[in-house]
């Protein structure tokens, strides 16, 4: 049952800050900024509970040394606050009302600092403020005018109860996010602590969109509720019908692309056949690659290119750091460059840092939108095939000299190709007079061809072309300014910016580790922590991964971001630790000490439950022999353990399920055959037993109880796979109550392997 916090009555009017002022706040949600007096107006006007009935003291004196017994009681019922603190925001002019939160008490004197979603919800527009907050024009001092005086907002200190349902309306149709959960998830943890009735929700998607929905309806019943540390149901309702009919009209026409005029529906591949797919201008095919011999170059190819300008192709590895689906300004792997002979390809080697821990590749076929681009799909073939590695036995590498020529050749100083020396002249006049060479790149183009004319070498690197688009496109691609749109990088060509994109970039989708979300990984680029640097993680897990969890093993807290580093030191107390002492009865399952479901060893013995002798024997098994007599040399306990063994094998135990062997009726069901059944024949048979008491290393043979018994004949079928040793098995055995899941987890969490 929750504790009722007694109720906080405070309320004071406050200036909003201009937006100008309260943009580098950077607030987000319902979070407010108040003064520093507030917080200590709060605390005056906090309800202190009531002092304990078993109080000795009237009334509690700071000065009065004897009183200490009373400061801590003090301390804890004065001056509380609830938790967390919640405000009803009023605007005066107009009458509205917003629940909010509070994020710090940092603003100036008598104002307060509203995010966009409190001033949308207040009412409050930017010509409230007139030009006050800004320095563009200056302010006439001889005018009569009277400016007008900032909003004011009634702040006062409200309660609400934790929330259990909410139902959300879309403002717009269309809405499909790949993961509504995790994005309301992330919204509210962050940016709210309340919500309002009847106001708009701004919820922004992974890709920079934004999704604006109507708070409708709350449960408990009211007009707001609390979202902090409550389990709250969602429902997502269309305003209307016919917006829900629009929007399942628009995700069913994403859902089934591929017709006749438009771009293919793309789809899962695989490294056996090539796919037939079609692309249009502007537009992206995606496929999945889902595996491939990752110990083999993997090639991806496209064939089938007509336009040396019009499709692109771009991979990404699908990881936890790589979340994003390849496109022109955010993809890994890249090829822009025109075709040869119809065909474009990406090689990856298997030793390619970027496919370390890769699910999948992602591939994306681009139609590049030219500006002469007729709006037809372009067709093309997709293959991906894993290639035999350079320098292996099916692909040596050629060192001979693939360029020898017979001595009868010569090579034309115009077109670079070898002719017999016979017609050389012949060949040079004809050459010369149709054929022109680039002096650059060395490449034949006919006189006066369409080629020739559009020929173009970049003067800023080695690139050159045969067509004014493929010009436009070099140009556009590699020597144009694009400005990044989750940050303010400003990158000098298309592949510098992807390269951003998916490295440093604050804004690239990575999935988090502790809070299991796609989410942006955060960060300063140019100037990164650190301890981002040293951890490995990104600034969004290393500010998640502070939330502290209790370690599954010994139940300590730890922060999550710290777990690995402190299971280890688990893994390397295992290894030091000794094997634990076990019974010496050949058919018992127990130690001598005990274990505890938490690992420890000597739990038994710690708690006063020892074996309590020195034959060897578990407490269990020491029992029925017990006696209390004086027995300084032990003669009296010899004989007890003589005349045990001798009713085993005379009478037995009568036990069904018994399987010792020194045992009348152990033998019987094991179908061997008895012996020793008179005492003539017992004796010789039970005095290597007798004699060999003092001799820990020997083993007993008592009858035990059938769940002992099975734990130990479990405990010798976990240490038959050889990992761990037998005494660790009897230990977890033990441990687990005789549940084999529950063994084989205690010994992987607390048994260290041979």
């Amino acid at each position: 049952m929750e504790d009722t916090q007694p109720d906080l009555k405070w309320s004071e009017a406050f200036a909003v800050l201009p937006p100008s002022k309260s943009a580098p706040k950077n607030l987000r949600g319902d979070k407010i900024l108040l003064p520093q007096t507030a917080l200590e107006q709060l605390l005056a006007a906090s309800p202190r509970p009531p002092a304990p009935s078993n109080s000795s003291f009237t009334s509690y004196d700071p000065f009065n040394p004897y009183a200490r017994s009373q400061q801590a009681a003090h301390r804890d019922t004065s001056q509380q606050l609830p938790n967390p603190l919640m405000f009803r925001l009023v605007n005066q002019k107009n009458g509205n009302a917003v629940y909010a939160g509070i994020r710090e008490f940092s603003a100036e004197e008598g104002e307060v600092a509203l995010g966009p979603y409190l001033m949308d919800a207040l009412g409050i527009l930017p010509s409230d403020f007139g030009n006050e907050g800004t320095d563009d024009e200056p302010i006439d001092l001889e005018s009569d005018m009277v400016h007008d005086a900032k909003p004011t907002v009634t702040v006062h200190a409200k309660q609400l109860p934790k929330g259990t349902y909410v139902r959300l309306r879309p403002l717009e149709a269309g809405y499909d996010p790949d993961d509504w959960k995790s994005l309301l998830e992330r919204q509210l943890r962050e940016s709210y602590t309340t919500l309002t009735k009847d106001s708009v929700l701004s919820v922004r998607g992974v890709k920079g969109e934004e999704f604006k929905f109507l708070v409708d309806k709350f449960l408990p019943e009211g007009d707001g509720i609390c979202v902090v540390d409550t389990d709250l149901e969602v429902d997502i309702e269309a305003l209307n019908e016919e917006q829900a009919r629009e929007t399942m009209r628009q995700i069913m026409a994403k859902a089934q692309p591929g017709t006749a005029n438009g771009s293919s529906k793309g789809g899962e591949i695989d490294v056996w056949k090539a796919v037939e797919g079609q692309v249009l201008p502007g537009e992206y095919v995606d496929y999945e690659l889902p595996s491939w011999d990752r110990s083999r170059p993997l090639t991806i190819e496209l064939t089938g290119l007509s336009d040396e300008s019009s499709v692109d192709l771009f991979i990404s590895p699908k990881s936890t750091r790589q979340r994003a689906l390849p496109r022109d300004t955010e993809h890994v792997f890249g090829n822009f460059s025109p075709p040869t002979d119809g065909t474009k390809s990406i090689i990856i080697q298997p030793t390619n840092v970027e496919l370390e821990n890769a699910e999948e590749l992602l591939i994306s076929v681009h139609g590049y939108p030219s500006t002469n681009a007729s709006g037809t799909p372009v067709s093309f073939f997709l293959r991906a095939k894993a290639d035999t590695a350079q320098g292996s036995n099916e692909k040596p590498i050629d060192l001979t000299d693939g360029d020898a020529r017979s001595p009868d050749e010569e090579q034309c100083t115009n077109c670079q190709q070898w002719v017999p020396k016979r017609t050389m002249v012949l060949h040079q006049n004809f050459c010369l007079r149709n054929n022109i060479s680039c002096p650059k790149c060395k490449h034949v183009f006919k006189k006066g061809s369409p080629e020739w004319d559009s020929h173009w070498h970049c003067e800023h690197d080695d690139a050159f072309g045969d067509s004014s688009s493929s010009k436009t496109k070099h140009d556009d691609v590699r020597h144009t300014e694009r400005r990044c749109p989750a940050c303010d990088f400003t990158a000098p060509s298309l592949v510098e910016l992807a390269l951003h994109r998916t490295s440093v970039c604050p804004g690239k989708l990575i999935l988090c580790q502790f809070c299991h979300l796609e989410v942006p990984q955060e960060g300063d680029p140019l100037n990164p922590s650190a301890e981002v640097i040293l951890s490995g993680l990104t600034a969004h897990e290393l500010a998640d991964g502070a939330r502290t969890t209790d370690c599954h093993l010994c139940s300590k807290i730890v922060r999550m971001r710290d777990m690995a580093a402190h299971m280890k030191h688990h893994e390397l107390d295992k290894v030091s630790r000794p094997k634990p002492d076990i019974c010496r009865n050949a058919n018992c399952g127990r130690t001598l000490h005990g274990v505890g479901s938490t690992g420890a060893v000597g739990a038994g013995t710690a708690m006063g439950q020892g074996p309590g002798n020195e034959l060897g024997l578990c407490s269990l098994c020491f029992g029925p022999l017990y006696v209390s007599m004086h027995d300084p040399e032990g003669k009296a306990l010899t004989r007890r353990i003589e005349r045990r063994y001798l009713s085993q094998l005379m009478t037995g135990c009568g036990k069904k399920w018994c399987g010792n062997e020194w045992c009348r009726s152990g033998r019987a069901n094991l179908g061997l055959e008895s012996k020793g059944a008179s005492a003539q024949a017992a004796l010789p048979l039970v005095k290597p037993l007798v004699l060999s008491i003092p001799n820990l290393q020997e083993p007993m043979h008592f009858c035990v109880d059938e769940g002992s018994q099975r734990r130990r004949k479990l405990a010798e079928m976990i240490a038959g796979e050889g990992v761990w040793d037998f005494e660790w098995c009897i230990a977890a055995c033990e441990a687990a109550s005789g549940d084999l899941d529950k063994a084989r987890e205690w010994l992987g969490n607390w048994a260290p392997t041979r």
